[in-house]
């Protein structure tokens, strides 16, 4: 039986653009959660909205992984850009995902280090190679896609000696609330994974308003790549 590509968004505006893509919708109530299931092209979807945060990702993750049977899973959404290069708009394919909050430096370990774990997880290989068939493939040159690294902590990041702290410490090329929690359980649990991040906003200490004014073309954006990756399988 054809397993489901599960697709997780933390924000509403984040799912709704992706769900406006699924044909044959079906609602599936679990654990007060909301999981969308159809298609997107011949690719068997599931795909529901996390909320923010950490906690909030690995929850929902785990469920998604023990209720359904998923080939991989992908984190779509917003981030803010650290790194100069990256601007509103465009896509950050996360090929490594760190925990920029994670510190038990105290104990001799690098900053954001987990046990059992490293500082860095790494997505499928296979799934990076597909990203860049679409890269390779777009029509759209208004925006570029860059392949790098995704840094997750419990922080709406608005300091900018945070910002540049984290895009020193980890060579990271922005900065959200979910992907390594995802990328950590999914891991965890012998799934494979892909972070996909549209820029929104970076941290410059009135970021927010940004936040507020790019979201939607972020959601677009990350939506867009979604389907055409879904068409590549």
């Amino acid at each position: 039986m054809e397993k489901y590509v599960g697709v997780i968004a933390a924000m509403p505006e984040e799912m709704e653009a992706i769900k406006s893509k699924i044909k044959n919708l079906k609602e599936i109530d679990i654990f007060n959660l909301k999981f969308f299931e159809g298609k997107i092209g011949k690719q068997k979807i599931i795909l529901v909205k996390c909320g923010v945060g950490k906690v909030n990702a690995a929850r929902t993750t785990q469920i998604m992984i023990d209720k359904f049977d998923i080939d991989y899973i992908v984190n779509i959404g917003s981030a803010g850009s650290i790194n100069d290069d990256v601007n509103y708009g465009d896509i950050v394919i996360g090929k490594y995902v760190v925990q920029h909050d994670f510190d038990i430096t105290a104990f001799g370990h690098e900053k954001g280090y987990i046990s059992n774990i490293g500082v860095k997880l790494e997505s499928n290989s296979k799934l990076i190679k597909r990203c860049e068939y679409v890269i390779k493939n777009m029509k759209n040159n208004d925006y570029k896609c860059v392949i790098g690294t995704v840094a997750t902590g419990d922080i709406f990041c608005t300091n900018k000696k945070m910002k540049d702290k984290i895009r020193t410490k980890f060579d990271a090329d922005c900065v959200e609330m979910e992907g390594a929690a995802i990328a950590q359980v999914a891991y965890l649990s012998n799934t494979p994974f892909i972070i996909i991040r549209s820029i929104s906003d970076t941290p410059n200490g009135e970021n927010q308003i940004d936040f507020n004014k790019y979201l939607k073309m972020a959601a677009d954006r990350c939506s867009t790549f979604i389907e055409d990756l879904m068409n590549a399988n």
